[in-house]
This record gives structure tokens, C-alpha cells and sequence, in this order.
């Protein structure tokens, strides 16, 4: 038996769920939730409940290896503090963030579906309306990018530590002296911060390489998540991601294995490496604010149901993360659709910036998740000469081609619509749809509809944070405004 059975079958002590009893309890509500938070538990309650209870092996939901979620714009990662899902779930009407549809609504604006060479996806339950919100998620896991992050933001909500209005709290215990050593924005943050992890963090060696320091503090806060929630670890290794040969596993596991106090059930450098394949194709970006430069990572997160997207080079809906806001849950990302989404439609996401060439995305793809795309973007990109993909041509033949047709209509033939010649059919989503502010290139998103179901004509952009409105005019909300700033 693996190392990872082995730690999936310690879960099944009454620790993990509790009593049977409870079990039948958490199916139910989660049955009843008009938000998918525990969607890819309920398979596995469904077994805990219906077989023998002490001595189950649970079994991991099967996901394709096509199209699979993973982080914008990510270079490599790393890994520390542990969301509070708790909090995050149980928060109130008044949060910053809003929740994923109005008071209302009975079903999820989306599902999880079985789609034939896609795998599991998520499709829309009903027709869904430009800027609805379809996923408000929680970390499982959280960890700062870089440890020049880590020394800017705080440890636990990773909001920035550079307001003026209170100076950073320093960890007065072991990790200090870490070469990602913890800082907190208040005392309710520092006082979540682990024991274990941060007497783990203060026996890394300061000398420790880049490229090896944040996957270690990934491995680092996952292994902590394993002790201090082991059911939201069985989530963490629910997600899809195969382990496969990675240079770099032997070091880490022979490094983690070095530093933590006490290593949990099933550690294994298999366990190692599967945890390292779930977070290269599963963990979003959290970025920095954005400043007219190259776009920087703050931190990474472990999204469990935002990892069900599916990516399309021409997405129907976008992410949007607004991590220094006030609140519990400035950590969590929001999904909002970018269009009208018919009812059965697969909603899906761009893993990269839209406005990346042919030859780029597929290269990405590739590499980082192991498949090649063929939406109907990239049928028609991959027999355009290199002169037809240069940017600024295309973006002039762009504005030309679409000066008398900016309507409705343009919108309702968008997924039909051809040129004659297959040159770039997709012309509209860019004029409409990507942001043409200097070197930002972001794409822009409805704010939500109201609570009286009329929708905005404000579009927010996902990188720069600007507000725009349906006539390509500037609001002037400040830097880096944003839309859903509902203090």
C-alpha cells in the first residue's frame, strides 16, 4: 500500500469527520448549500457513510488531464500560511467580498459536469448574466511567492505590510531569523500563526537557493495543514495533479524531512512529490498591485473548487483577486462571467494573459499542464503566418474592423462569427473585452448586476483594477480602484 493510502486511511479515524452521525449531518447541509464550497466532498462522504467506517480507504475523485486550472501568470512557487476556511465560510453579509449570488437564489450558478475529452468541468446552471459573480473561494493553503514577498506582506491574510497607519508585528518566536521570516498586519493574524510551522521555518538554511526556497515552504505549510486540519489536506490531495518525475523532489522532501518537528502519517517522498504535482497545476497568483510594469506575484493559493475551470483561450469568465481589502476574506478570488453564459455552457477561464500569441499559449500549456489547446481561437491562429501574428498589426486591423459594429449583435454571432478568409474572427472579445491601457493588457468583467437584477455598464479590468465604462471611458476611481469596494 502507498504512503498516500496510508494517510488517507488514518483520515477515516473519527477525528477526521467524527461520528457517523456527523458525517450524515455534513452531507446534508452540504446537499442543501446554495454555494459549492464541499462540491467534490459530497463523493466522499457519500463513502465514508456508506461503507465500513473504520477501516475505509478512501479513494480520490478522478479528474482528465486536459484542461486543467492553474495559476495567471505564475513563474514557480511557494508556500506558508493556512487559510482559515472556517471563517472564510461562516462570514457575514457585510464583507468587502461578495457571496457567489444574491439571498434568493436556491441552485449554484454552476456545476460540475462530465464533458467528453474535457473531463470534469463546470457548466452554468441557468442563463447567466454579464458580471454575475459564479465563485467567491477560499485558500486551503496560502504561501508568499518569493521572501522578498514574504518580507512585505503579512504572513497570514498576505494584505501589504507598507500602510502607514500601524507598523508590522514580527514573530517573537522561532522563525525570526527565517529567510522568510513571518510578519503579521495585527495581533488576530499573528495568533494564528503555527507553532510546528514556525519552528519548521526556523531551521531553514539561509543559503537556501530561490528556486528551492519556495516550493519548500509550500511542502512546508502543506505538511502543517496536515496536522492542523487533516480533512482539509484530503481536499488538498483531491485536487487534480499526477505526480511525475520532478528534479527537484528528492532535495525537497530531504529538506522538509530536515527541518519539521514532527512529520505526519504517510510522509513519503511520494507523498512529497504528488503534493508538489498538485501545486504546479492547481495554485493561483495573488499579484501585486499593478504599476504600469511587468505584473508581480505576491503570493499562491490552493483554490479547490476554482481549480475545476477549464481553460480557453477565449474565456467566457475571469478571476479577480482583491487581497488588500479589509475583511476575512481579502484572500479569497472571485469568478464573475464576462458575458451572457446560455444554460449548459461550460464556463472556463484563461490560465494566461488573453492578448499571448498562438505560438506562447501553446507552449505554456504544454509544458505546464500537458495538453494543447484547441478551442476555436487556436483553430484558427495556428495557420496564421508569423506576419499575421504580430500584435500590432492585428490590433490596428482590430479597431479598423470593428468602428461600425460594437452592438449587441457582434456579442450574439461572437462564437459563429468568420471573416471569409478565418483572419481573426474573434475581433470583438479584444476590442470589448481586454484592457488597452499600457502594458496591461487584463481582462475587463462587468461589475455585478444589481440586487434588483439590472446590470452594470461599468467593466472592471483584472489586472490594472481600472473602471471603464461600456464607451472605452475612463472612471476616475484612483489607483488600482475597484468595483467591489463596498465599505
Amino acid at each position: 500500500m502507498g504512503n498516500v493510502e496510508v494517510f488517507q486511511r488514518s483520515l477515516v479515524k473519527r477525528r477526521a469527520y467524527g461520528t457517523q452521525e456527523q458525517a450524515l449531518r455534513q452531507l446534508e447541509r452540504a446537499k442543501m448549500s446554495k454555494y459549492h464550497h464541499q462540491l467534490q466532498n459530497l463523493e466522499i462522504l457519500e463513502q465514508l457513510i456508506n461503507s465500513d467506517w473504520h477501516v475505509l480507504l478512501v479513494s480520490l475523485p478522478p479528474r482528465s488531464g486536459r484542461g486543467r486550472l492553474n495559476p495567471v501568470e505564475r513563474p514557480r512557487s511557494t508556500k506558508l500560511s493556512i487559510g482559515d476556511r472556517g471563517a472564510a465560510e461562516s462570514a457575514g453579509s457585510g464583507e468587502t467580498i461578495p457571496q457567489p449570488m444574491s439571498s434568493t437564489s436556491v441552485e449554484p450558478l454552476v456545476k460540475l459536469a462530465e464533458l467528453p475529452d474535457r473531463g470534469r468541468a463546470l457548466v452554468a446552471t441557468c442563463p447567466i448574466k454579464p458580471g454575475e459573480i459564479l465563485l467567491s473561494d477560499a485558500p486551503l493553503i496560502l504561501y508568499p511567492a518569493t521572501a522578498s514577498a514574504a518580507a512585505t506582506v503579512c504572513s497570514r491574510c498576505f494584505r501589504s505590510l507598507s500602510s502607514p497607519s500601524s507598523a508590522p508585528i514580527r514573530c517573537p518566536s522561532h522563525c525570526s531569523a527565517s529567510p522568510a521570516a513571518s510578519s503579521f498586519c495585527s495581533a488576530r493574524c499573528l495568533a494564528s500563526h503555527s507553532p510546528n510551522l514556525c519552528l519548521a521555518l526556523s531551521r531553514l538554511p539561509a543559503s537556501l537557493p530561490s528556486e528551492l526556497l519556495s516550493p519548500a515552504l509550500f511542502l512546508l505549510g502543506a505538511y502543517d495543514l496536515a496536522v492542523a486540519s487533516p480533512s482539509d489536506f484530503l481536499r488538498l490531495l483531491s485536487v487534480h495533479g499526477t505526480a511525475a518525475a520532478d528534479v527537484d523532489a528528492p532535495a525537497l522532501h530531504s529538506l522538509v524531512s530536515s527541518v519539521l518537528p514532527s512529520p505526519p502519517s504517510g510522509f513519503s517522498l511520494e507523498l512529497t512529490a504528488t503534493l508538489l504535482a498538485k501545486d504546479k497545476a492547481n495554485a493561483f497568483g495573488l499579484m501585486e498591485p499593478f504599476d504600469g510594469g511587468d505584473r508581480r506575484v505576491r503570493a499562491y493559493g490552493i483554490y479547490p473548487n476554482a481549480s475545476f475551470f477549464n481553460h480557453d483561450c477565449l474565456p467566457n469568465a475571469c478571476r479577480f483577486d482583491y487581497v488588500d481589502q479589509g475583511g476575512e476574506r481579502n484572500s479569497d478570488i472571485v469568478v464573475r462571467a464576462i458575458h451572457d453564459i446560455p444554460e449548459g455552457r461550460e464556463v472556463c477561464l484563461s490560465y494566461f494573459p488573453v492578448n499571448w500569441g498562438y505560438a506562447e499559449r501553446q507552449m505554456r500549456l504544454l509544458e505546464d499542464y500537458g495538453f494543447r489547446c484547441e478551442c476555436d481561437r487556436c483553430v484558427v491562429e495556428k495557420d496564421w503566418s508569423d506576419d499575421d501574428d504580430d500584435d500590432d498589426e492585428r490590433e490596428e486591423e482590430v479597431e479598423e474592423g470593428m468602428e461600425e459594429d460594437e452592438g449587441a449583435e457582434a456579442m450574439d454571432n461572437m462564437d459563429e462569427a468568420d471573416d471569409g478568409d478565418g483572419k481573426f474572427p474573434h475581433a470583438y472579445f479584444f476590442v470589448r473585452y481586454v484592457c488597452d491601457r499600457e502594458n496591461c493588457g487584463g481582462t475587463l468583467a462587468p461589475l455585478p448586476p444589481s440586487p434588483e437584477g439590472m446590470l452594470s455598464n461599468l467593466m472592471e479590468c483584472n489586472v490594472c483594477g481600472w473602471l471603464k465604462t461600456e464607451d472605452n471611458t475612463d472612471q476616475d476611481g484612483g489607483e488600482g480602484s475597484s468595483g467591489l469596494m463596498l465599505d
